[in-house]
């Protein structure tokens, strides 16, 4: 009987020394991988770009913005460097074709490639068809970086209007966390951050995130880097009285006047919100 508890013993105290060192072993490449990214570059369309987060001036802020601070806090003071190409509107071939090659030249040691989102919006686009795409554009971009991190869609259930396409959502992010697991992507899910499923975290045109909407995105993004975060993205949000139905839909025809019936139009005319617009931060500098 002693022998066997002298036996447990050990070997409890050999299992406790090995998960420990293994602990410290993962934290030490954790930290040595967070030391690592000393630059970035954000590509993608309005979403990464930041509108519904407005700045100074006439620039958006955005989570790809806020994300690039709290991995410059990671190291020394101007010892991090940051662009976002990203351009509200632009399709996935148009995000390849400008971006893609720009992202390469600069060659950060992250980058976060969101694209695909104003594809299958868009009536009878074909989800296969744009992950096929968004593939062989990765599959071109991860051998010209250190790392890229890619997203998922957004539920959009109870969203108005794009609610009716969540089944074409889930699609492309289903394809889209099998490309990660191919080409061994860190993947931003969106798809399973609630807290971004309440109206709150959405800019009034709702296509767009609010500024807290783009905090709670970034922090989700920082944590799937490994960071330490200052706040929970999923914390729940303050409670609020229940609206009426005439409110609601005094609301949706409001909404659907002001930026639906303008975004049909554009579509209509083959227009798009970023024509003649250019990155807002096309060159790695310190933040």
């Amino acid at each position: 009987m002693a022998a066997t508890t002298a036996m447990t013993t050990k070997t409890t105290t050999k299992t406790t020394k090995t998960t420990n060192t293994n602990t410290n072993t993962n934290a030490t490449t954790l930290e040595a991988a967070l030391q690592g990214i000393g630059s970035y570059a954000a590509i993608g369309d309005s979403f990464t770009e930041g509108v519904g987060d407005p700045g100074p001036g006439e620039i958006f802020v955005g989570w790809a913005d806020r994300l690039a601070v709290l991995l410059a806090d990671q190291r020394d003071e101007h010892d991090f460097r940051y662009a976002n190409l990203a351009v509200r509107g632009k399709l996935l071939d148009q995000i390849v074709a400008e971006q893609v090659p720009r992202a390469k030249e600069l060659a950060p040691d992250l980058v976060t490639f969101c694209a695909g989102g104003n594809d299958i919006i868009r009536p009878g686009s074909d989800p296969d068809d744009v992950a096929e795409r968004f593939e062989a554009a990765l599959a071109d971009l991860v051998g010209s970086v250190g790392q890229v991190m890619i997203t998922t869609g957004f539920d959009t259930r109870d969203v108005p209007v794009l609610k009716h396409i969540r089944g074409k959502v889930a699609t492309y992010s289903a394809h889209v966390r099998s490309i990660a697991d191919r080409y061994e992507c860190p993947v931003l899910d969106l798809w399973s951050l609630k807290s971004v499923q309440d109206r709150r975290a959405w800019d009034d045109d709702r296509l767009h995130l609010s500024p807290e909407g783009h905090t709670r995105v970034a922090l989700r993004a920082a944590q799937v880097l490994g960071l330490e975060v200052p706040a929970d993205p999923d914390q729940p949000w303050p409670p609020q009285q229940p609206r009426g139905s005439a409110e609601v839909t005094r609301d949706n025809i409001q909404w659907a006047r002001e930026y639906l019936v303008p975004w049909i139009g554009r579509r209509l005319r083959g227009e798009s919100s970023g024509d003649h617009m250019e990155a807002k931060r096309p060159d790695l500098l310190p933040l």
